[in-house]
C-alpha cells in the first residue's frame, strides 16, 4: 500500500486522496523541466500537486497555477499548496481544463503535463484512477492540451509533456496540427540499455532541430542513482 504522504526536503505531498501517487517519473520531470525564467506557469491535472510545488521552489519568483478535475485530488492539492512555503504563489482551480479555457487565464510562459496516457491499454476497475491513467475525450484529450497549450502560451512560451514514446508520437502530431512543435527530447530509461520508459519532449511555435538527451536512473550494474539524477533530484529527495 503506497504512504499517504511524501516527503520531501522543503514540501510534504500529502496524497491518500489521490488516485494517482507521487511517483519517480513525475519527479524527474519537475526536476527538468525549464521552469527557470518563467514569470507565470500552469500546471494542468496537477493531481497531489507536485509538479506545481517543484516549480515553485525551482522559480522563486514566477506565480504558479494548476488546474484539476478530480475534486478529492484538487482538495488535496490545495491543502498541500496552503502548508508548503510558496502558499502566496500557488493558485488551484478546481475545475476541468475547458472550463478554465472559458475563463480566458493566459497567458503562460510555461505550462507542465503529465497527462493521462494510456490510451490503449486495459481499463483499472478503479474509475478515479482510470481517469488519472487514460487519456480520453471526455476528461484531458492530447487535442484538448495541446490546443490550450496553444491558445494560452505567450509568444516564447513552452509547453513540456511526460509521455511513453508510442504516445509521445501521438501527442507531437496533435500538437504539430495547433502549430506547437519538440524543441528538446529527454529518454528516460531505467539504465543506459534499458529500452524507453517516459519522453520529456518540450514544445515552442517554432519548428527547429530538436536536441535529445538520455536520462538513465540507475548505473549500469547496480540500483545506484546516475550523476546527473543526484544532481536534478537532490534538491527535492531526502535520500540524496
Amino acid at each position: 500500500m503506497a504512504n499517504s504522504y511524501f516527503q520531501f526536503k522543503q514540501f510534504r505531498i500529502e496524497q491518500g486522496a489521490c488516485a494517482m501517487k507521487v511517483c519517480t517519473d513525475a519527479c524527474v520531470l519537475g526536476a527538468v523541466a525549464a521552469v527557470e525564467g518563467a514569470a507565470r506557469i500552469l500546471d494542468i491535472g496537477t493531481g497531489t500537486g507536485l509538479l506545481a510545488l517543484m516549480a515553485a521552489q525551482r522559480n522563486p519568483t514566477a506565480t504558479i497555477e494548476a488546474v484539476e478535475l478530480d475534486e478529492a485530488a484538487a482538495a488535496q492539492a490545495a491543502a498541500n499548496f496552503a502548508a508548503s512555503p510558496w502558499a502566496a504563489r500557488l493558485r488551484l482551480h478546481a475545475q476541468p481544463l475547458a472550463a478554465l479555457a472559458a475563463n480566458r487565464p493566459g497567458p503562460f510562459d510555461h505550462i507542465i503535463c503529465n497527462p493521462p496516457f494510456f490510451r490503449h491499454a486495459l481499463r483499472s476497475p478503479d474509475a478515479r484512477r482510470t481517469t488519472a491513467r487514460h487519456a480520453a475525450e471526455d476528461t484531458l484529450s492530447f487535442a484538448e492540451l495541446t490546443r490550450f497549450a496553444a491558445d494560452f502560451l505567450t509568444t516564447e512560451g513552452r509547453l513540456t509533456v511526460l509521455l511513453p514514446p508510442p504516445e509521445m508520437r501521438d501527442f507531437e502530431r496533435e500538437a504539430a496540427a495547433t502549430g506547437l512543435f519538440p524543441t528538446t527530447r529527454q529518454v528516460l530509461r531505467h539504465r543506459a540499455s534499458s529500452k524507453p520508459l517516459r519522453q520529456i519532449v518540450e514544445f515552442g511555435r517554432q519548428p527547429t532541430v530538436v536536441q535529445e538527451q538520455e536520462l538513465p536512473l540507475h548505473e549500469p550494474d547496480s540500483e545506484d542513482y546516475t550523476a546527473w539524477f543526484q544532481e536534478r533530484l537532490g534538491p527535492f529527495y531526502l535520500a540524496l
